[in-house]
């Protein structure tokens, strides 16, 4: 569910409790891990933290004027989510990225707690729910300039070949 709220402490303090604290704890593991060009803010209803235009002026693909989105935190109707864009967008198999979501589905994985994922979305019902050194260490392997790059490359290989245009039959076998 995407929120008004204009600020992150407005965003927090719209919440239940027990939904808040959970959060909030999310949030500062996060905060104590983040590269420092990343910024926190509100992005598209969520609290979110993003690379900003005088880091990446290109901003984001989809919508170059917003920042580059690199992790969010909701609570949603019935459960709350971590998005963590570099272990999907972003991350071509064989590329860095792909080794960074290798390597986060694996140290999940030894920790013995269930990953409800859905691409880059990591759905929670409580704190508790959440490896929460697993969370600290993939954001803190993942510095501004890597995800940049990371964006890049997939970027690079979604785009069509300049040059050559799609003509009436062109397609077809003969």
């Amino acid at each position: 569910m995407q929120s008004k709220a204009p600020t992150v402490e407005a965003y927090l303090s719209s919440l239940p409790a027990e939904r808040r604290a959970a959060i909030d704890t999310v949030r500062k593991v996060i905060l104590e891990n983040l590269d420092a060009k990343y910024e926190e803010g509100m992005q598209y209803g969520v609290i979110g933290y993003y690379v900003p235009h005088r880091v990446y002026p290109a901003g984001y693909h989809s919508d170059p004027k917003q920042p580059l989105p690199f992790a969010a935190l909701a609570s949603q109707k019935n459960y709350m989510s971590l998005y963590l864009m570099s272990v999907y967008c972003g991350c071509v198999d064989g590329s860095a990225g792909g080794e960074h979501a290798r390597w986060f589905r694996e140290a999940w994985a030894k920790t013995g707690k269930k990953l409800d994922m859905g691409k880059a979305c990591i759905r929670f019902k409580k704190v508790e729910d959440l490896p929460l050194e697993v969370i600290a260490e993939a954001v803190r392997r993942v510095p501004a300039g890597m995800y940049i790059e990371f964006c890049e490359a997939a970027r690079a290989q979604t785009q069509k070949p300049a040059g050559r245009k799609k003509t009436a039959g062109s397609g077809r076998k003969k």
